[in-house]
């Protein structure tokens, strides 16, 4: 007879996942082993966009793994299977939020409320990365390069990385001198560039120090 893990006794492969290994990891609590990682952490501009996700082991997309490892099309491909078939979450923090809490507080709080968010209440919760988040609803365990060694985890990284995308789209819109669309808020030189010559927006991170010297 199998004892249920507990906490941080979850063994995860080095690098790639391992699909009959996660099976068995999530059948311990009756498959509601969340995944739940962050985009946007380290751009000037736009939210931080965190997604919680559980997957249902039958029907696991093919390709999945770490976002940032896919193209922008494959991960478009991958995001409607994801919600079709798995509970899914989204919350996140916008620039306010990151400026008063700083961006690793604002993260991680809205790592809190896409657990929170999902449709059934996970027993166990998979976060990329090395922290744990205050205030889960559910024992979790750090993973490091968790995007690439959980399923889950890989399929909240595409969920989060397609809609923060989808966000800077929006806000392209609204502040095209800045080019949100094509660098999404990253400190690219264009970014700079635009920067220099407008000043920061409301969107942009004044906590952040490239906005800060933009700003005098």
């Amino acid at each position: 007879m199998s004892k249920t893990p507990s906490l941080f006794d979850l063994v995860f492969p080095e690098k790639e996942a391992d699909p009959a290994l996660e099976r068995q990891h999530a059948s311990h609590f009756g498959g509601l082993l969340a995944g739940v990682d962050e985009a946007g952490r380290g751009p000037w501009a736009g939210p931080v966009v965190t997604a919680a996700v559980i997957l249902d082991y039958d029907k696991v997309p093919s390709g999945l793994t770490d976002s940032k490892k896919l193209s922008e099309a494959k991960r478009e491909e991958l995001f409607p299977q994801i919600c079709e078939h798995a509970f899914v979450s989204v919350a996140s923090a916008g620039p306010k939020t990151i400026d008063l809490e700083n961006i690793r507080t604002a993260t991680l709080n809205a790592m809190v409320r896409a657990v929170s968010g999902l449709a059934f209440p996970p027993r166990y919760v998979m976060i990329d990365g090395r922290d744990v988040p205050f205030g889960l609803s559910a024992p979790g365990q750090a993973l490091v390069k968790g995007d690439s060694r959980c399923l889950a985890v890989a399929a909240a990284s595409i969920v989060a990385k397609v809609m923060r995308d989808r966000m800077m789209v929006r806000l392209d819109q609204i502040a095209p001198e800045y080019g949100f669309a094509q660098h999404k808020g990253y400190g690219v030189p264009a970014h700079q560039a635009a920067l220099s010559e407008h000043g920061p927006s409301i969107h942009h991170r004044f906590s952040f120090k490239p906005v800060q010297l933009s700003a005098k």
